[in-house]
């Protein structure tokens, strides 16, 4: 049976998730880990030198201004599990305003973003990419910021690296995150758009304040 967006929806409140061998394997699995990765919103940690160039960049933040574009960037890897019909489903969620991608700008050059589904008041975190340095992690707290400024409860990024630890993400259990998983499935006011994602300068102010 082909997967369609509302069956993929329906895999993301089951707590589980689609991916691909490669990008040349036309078969997509659902992947339900042991042990998953989330990253908390109010824990994000932005390091001195990822704020002081947050303070100085002339780049641009922006969302949903190119997430084919994103998508894209992320597959633009040697080895990727985005394969053309993962490719077509997010592109059919955001569409329907339930994919959304944060993209970092250098004039009219798409240089590094993160992209995932969102449902109630939850986000799923697919992937992210950059092409210049610090610019995924920019994206990833500009992210963090406007998802917790948009009422969203749960950053899944359904795996810990250590890249993503450095950050602030986390290992929990299955039941854990599926306790998570449930609260944030219960958070009917989280409106993505509900505020603008503002400048680098804005979320940098924002982070180092609360924090």
């Amino acid at each position: 049976m082909r997967l369609t967006p509302d069956l993929l929806l329906q895999g993301y409140a089951a707590g589980i998730f689609p991916m691909a061998e490669s990008r040349d394997d036309p078969e997509v699995f659902w992947v339900d880990p042991r042990m998953r990765g989330v990253l908390p919103l109010d824990g994000f940690h932005i390091s001195r030198s990822l704020a002081r160039a947050m303070r100085r960049t002339d780049w641009m933040l922006r969302v949903d201004g190119d997430f084919a574009g994103v998508v894209d960037g992320c597959a633009d890897r040697v080895d990727t599990w985005i394969n053309p019909e993962i490719r077509r489903l997010y592109l059919a969620l955001h569409k329907r305003g339930q994919a959304r991608s944060v993209e970092v700008w250098d004039g009219n050059e798409l240089i590094g973003g993160v992209y995932g589904v969102v449902l109630k008041g939850a986000f799923f975190g697919e992937s992210m990419f950059s092409r210049r340095t610090n610019a995924s992690k920019m994206a990833l707290a500009a992210a963090v910021d406007h998802l917790r400024r948009t009422g969203f409860t749960l950053f899944d990024t359904q795996f810990l690296t250590p890249h993503l630890a450095t950050l602030g993400a986390q290992e929990v259990s299955r039941a854990t995150y599926h306790a998570r998983l449930s609260h944030a499935l219960g958070v009917h006011s989280a409106d993505f758009t509900a505020a603008p994602v503002g400048s680098f300068q804005d979320v940098v102010q924002r982070m180092t304040h609360t924090s």
